[in-house]
């Protein structure tokens, strides 16, 4: 298609041509109601100034008698832009006057009207005039009248004017459907350029942005950022992929490693056993990495993790420190609870739960450290706080162990990433990564803090107050206590 097909078939060029249309259809109706105004106040003027006329002539004719008001109409005929003047008895037969011709049925419809007329200086031609016909004593009709070639010449004038500004509407209607089409299929053109570098793989790539905050740069702005989010899952993707690649690799070869044992080695059915279970336990761990993973790409993938709940942090506090109560009692930890009031927040409880579960668990493991020192023996070793401020709901979760460097802790958050002193214990490198997806899911963080000495970890997530109950349940609920 040339580029002027282009230019004919855009939307932008038929809008403004329909708005041209429009535009030029609004025009000729506010010049026609001006005409018409125009001429209303012509024929207004005429007619005062005919009745003024007349009831001069009149009072001539009451005063001084038909004689008198033959002699005036005869003189005021003569006058240069002389009005129409006729005089007749009562079968209509002309006494005195500059009509040469008129309807017979005028002079018998007294008051105003326009009529077609022949003066006596005419030349034979039929004219338009506002008349005005007057019964006099005796029979008498006197008319009066003014010529209407002064409107026609108005309404001449009005309707070059209509031509000239449907013609300047036309061009300047034209000129700026060409402009605006132009521009518009200039900026798509570069939106689908950009599109068509978007579908070869290039994701970098972003629909161009003009400036100017209109349509166009508000839908570009918004593909931009269902773009970088696309951009962010396919990352994510990606990492999963190396993750299970590279850190899976182990697990799997040990877990090969021990079948392949049994077998070359042979030997009694406890033998067996104990490789089974060594394999069954391996098994265990890599179903736990691969739900891991599965947890922390729904949570970034924004998946579908059932409608949103109200879930009091405090008390899934209180429960996963229940949970952990025995763990933390063998491994010879305080595991302390602070709850301050009701901390609600809106979203998934078993993600939620997770995610505090996780946190707790390497506080567990990577806190007891220093559990003999005199300056751990002055405040318990793991201590669970949640308490609001402001519109958050906040979660902190603190131990006494050897802390995490400054440099490391925003490279901790990531998949499998386990720091040099954590190698020697079990564990996969997903837990905090798995938390500060949920938390990010639930438009919350995790930071990581000094505790000086040990790890504070501090999970964020917007509160949300609950709902106001019925009256009458909050009076059964007074009545119960």
């Amino acid at each position: 298609m040339t580029a002027l097909g282009k230019l004919f078939r855009a939307t932008a060029f038929r809008l403004a041509l329909a708005i041209l249309l429009l535009s030029a259809v609004g025009a000729g109706i506010v010049l026609t109601v001006i005409a018409w105004e125009v001429v209303s106040v012509v024929d207004r003027e005429i007619s005062q100034t005919i009745d003024a006329e007349a009831k001069g002539l009149i009072d001539a004719f009451n005063t001084g008698g038909l004689d008198t008001l033959r002699a005036l109409i005869e003189a005021r005929k003569r006058e240069p832009n002389a009005s129409l003047y006729l005089l007749t008895n009562p079968i209509g037969e002309p006494l005195a006057g500059n009509v040469q011709q008129i309807p017979a049925e005028v002079l018998s419809h007294p008051g105003f009207l326009p009529i077609e007329y022949r003066a006596n200086e005419s030349g034979g031609r039929d004219r338009q005039a506002l008349v005005g016909v007057y019964v006099l004593p005796y029979g008498l009709r006197l008319l009066i009248g003014h010529d209407l070639g002064d409107r026609g010449r108005i309404g001449a004038v009005m309707t070059r004017a209509l031509a000239l500004s449907l013609i300047f509407f036309a061009v300047l209607g034209a000129l700026g459907a060409l402009f605006v089409a132009r521009r518009v299929l200039q900026r798509i053109d570069d939106i689908n350029t950009s599109a068509h570098g978007i579908m070869a793989g290039d994701l970098t790539r972003r629909l161009p942005v003009s400036g100017s905050g209109d349509e166009l740069d508000r839908l570009a702005e918004g593909l931009n950022e269902m773009l970088g989010r696309i951009a962010e899952l396919m990352e994510g993707l990606r990492e999963v992929s190396d993750n299970i690649a590279h850190d899976l690799r182990t697990p799997l070869t040990r877990l090969r490693n021990h079948a392949e044992a049994a077998l070359a080695f042979g030997g009694d059915a406890a033998s067996y056993r104990l490789a089974l279970e060594k394999t069954i336990e391996e098994s265990d761990a890599l179903i736990k990495i691969f739900n891991a993973l599965l947890l922390i790409a729904r949570a970034e993938a924004g998946g579908d993790v059932g409608p949103p709940q109200l879930v009091d942090v405090g008390e899934a506090a209180r429960s996963v420190a229940e949970l952990y109560e025995p763990i933390a009692e063998e491994e010879g930890v305080a595991l302390i609870v602070r709850v301050q009031g009701p901390l609600t927040v809106r979203g998934n409880r078993e993600l939620i739960g997770q995610a505090i579960a996780n946190l707790v668990d390497n506080s567990l493991k990577y806190g007891a450290s220093n559990r003999g020192s005199a300056d751990a023996e002055a405040k318990p070793d793991v201590v669970i706080a949640a308490e609001r401020i402001g519109g958050s709901i906040v979660l902190t979760i603190a131990d006494r162990g050897p802390g995490i460097a400054p440099a490391d802790r925003a490279r901790v958050l990531d998949r499998f990433v386990r720091l040099e002193g954590s190698r020697s214990r079990p564990g996969s490198g997903l837990g905090l990564s798995l938390a500060a997806a949920v938390a990010r899911m639930h438009g919350g963080s995790v930071e990581l803090e000094d505790n000086e000495p040990g790890l504070r970890v501090r999970l964020t997530l917007p509160a949300a107050d609950p709902p106001a109950l019925p009256a009458d349940l909050v009076m059964n609920d007074r009545n119960a206590r």
